[in-house]
């Protein structure tokens, strides 16, 4: 799966990303997995993965109201290192948070590795020279994957979450990319539902029985959750669902 260049360290190529990405795949530290559910809650809730069809997006009231409330932060597209300012932005941000999070960033994209095998970029969010949320993509060849968005709670009425997954997929736009891959969301458990924000209607469901994207619906996730626990999870689970 991951390609050697004329690098001194192998990199995942572009176009191996995207294949992957396309089959439900994702970062995971240094690995690409996927997954089709998950535990919160002492439950199993399926999981859904979700792409952005570039070339349908249109903003909606919401969202041309979000972009100008934020229009005064500075925004910087750089390649990603890890620094202390990162990790203790994201330390705020953790500590603010109601679900479960990696502890640092470190864990998040390196889990002790000492090379990174992936493109990986990070949109800096600052109010003057203070950085107030950072946004880090993975860079393929017709796409970008979004990995982690983190931001300071004290602009928590700003939605920095939301604006950084408009900041990305304009960004995915700028570049004539296909499309925004911004993970998956979890059938019955709305957490998750916020990576919807950029354009539902432009928004891409994996059916992981068929092996084929969908146009999003709630119809669409509620038969595809269903299948998905009758295919797949055993009858000494189904007391956790």
């Amino acid at each position: 799966m991951a390609a050697s260049s004329s690098a001194e360290f192998p990199v995942i190529r572009g176009d191996a990303l995207d294949f992957y990405l396309a089959q439900g795949y994702y970062r995971m530290q240094q690995d690409l997995f996927t997954c089709q559910f998950v535990p919160f809650d002492g439950r199993l809730y399926t999981a859904h993965w979700l792409r952005i069809d570039l070339t349908r997006v249109q903003w909606g009231p919401e969202q041309r109201r979000l972009l100008r409330r934020n229009a005064r932060f500075t925004v910087t597209v750089r390649p990603f290192r890890l620094t202390e300012e990162y990790e203790e932005l994201y330390a705020r941000y953790r500590a603010a948070i109601t679900f479960d999070a990696a502890p640092t960033i470190e864990e998040v994209l390196l889990g002790g590795s000492s090379h990174n095998v992936f493109n990986t970029q990070i949109i800096e969010l600052r109010e003057e020279s203070r950085l107030i949320a950072a946004g880090i993509l993975d860079y393929g060849e017709r796409t970008l994957a979004g990995i982690l968005n983190f931001y300071d709670p004290a602009y928590h009425k700003h939605s920095l979450g939301k604006y950084l997954l408009l900041l990305k997929t304009d960004y995915a736009r700028r570049l004539h990319l296909d499309y925004y891959y911004p993970g998956y969301l979890v059938h019955n458990y709305p957490k998750f539902d916020y990576k919807l924000f950029a354009c539902a209607a432009a928004t891409e469901v994996f059916d992981s029985i068929s092996g084929r994207w969908l146009p999003y619906s709630r119809e669409a996730v509620d038969a595809n959750s269903a299948e998905l626990f009758a295919e797949w999870l055993p009858e000494d689970l189904q007391g956790f669902v």
